[in-house]
């Protein structure tokens, strides 16, 4: 069998499994029929149905446990975007900017939601973080903390597929935060001001305000990058 035609066939083989997914016929949690018997049961070989379970278990969508059987997973976002942060991991730097456009467009959106959904209980972790800080920290220890910090209020946003989607994101614009950090005058100040600036709007429930200081927040950043790279 040519390659192209192997690969039509796992790509209709996967499809298959798909479809039983989305129908509820395989659940979250659910074994998947014997091999043979699900073979039989969708028309495909023993092979092309081996091709996309291996395919499928890349990209955490079944977990193949030998001795065991093939289950689906849970499905859960994180898990299934995984696959994502390792794809963004591979990224080239001439493409940061566009990372960055991206994290500008989603962390004020999920900044505003959490401002109004977490409990003054959850956004005083946010102050706990910030004051975890040391007083003189490196560049490393800063960068860390803005991590942990952005990080809680995507989970504050109550929306798992938008925090994984930024979770991805922080990967490929670690490297540019610590550039940042050695080379222009006056970041660790700018940071930590902008960082109680969004922690006091979202303690005092002001979303829309807690918003516009994400997007100078993360709009600085960007703004910076593109003259060092230009």
């Amino acid at each position: 069998m040519s390659r192209e035609k192997s690969v039509a066939v796992t790509d209709a083989a996967i499809d298959k499994i798909k479809q039983m997914i989305l129908s509820g016929e395989l659940a979250p949690g659910d074994r998947l029929p014997k091999e043979a018997d699900l073979a039989e049961r969708l028309g495909l070989s023993r092979n092309s149905l081996r091709e996309a379970v291996r395919a499928l278990a890349l990209i955490n969508v079944l977990d193949v446990r030998q001795g065991d059987g093939t289950y689906v997973t849970s499905l859960e976002p994180h898990l299934l975007l995984d696959t994502m942060s390792f794809v963004l991991d591979l990224h080239r730097d001439d493409t940061v900017l566009q990372f960055f456009e991206v994290r500008r467009i989603l962390e004020p959106a999920a900044t505003a939601m959490a401002t109004k959904l977490m409990t003054d209980e959850e956004i005083d972790e946010l102050r706990v973080i910030l004051e975890s800080l040391p007083a003189e920290p490196t560049i490393e220890e800063l960068v860390a903390n803005d991590l942990r910090f952005h990080q809680r209020i995507a989970q504050g946003s109550g929306n798992s597929v938008l925090c994984s989607f930024i979770e991805s994101l922080s990967g490929p614009t670690t490297r540019a935060r610590i550039w940042r950090g050695l080379t222009q005058e006056g970041a660790l100040e700018k940071t930590m001001e902008q960082h109680t600036a969004i922690y006091e709007a979202m303690a005092t429930r002001q979303a829309d305000v807690a918003r516009s200081w994400a997007t100078v927040h993360i709009a600085g950043v960007e703004s910076w990058l593109r003259h060092a790279l230009a």
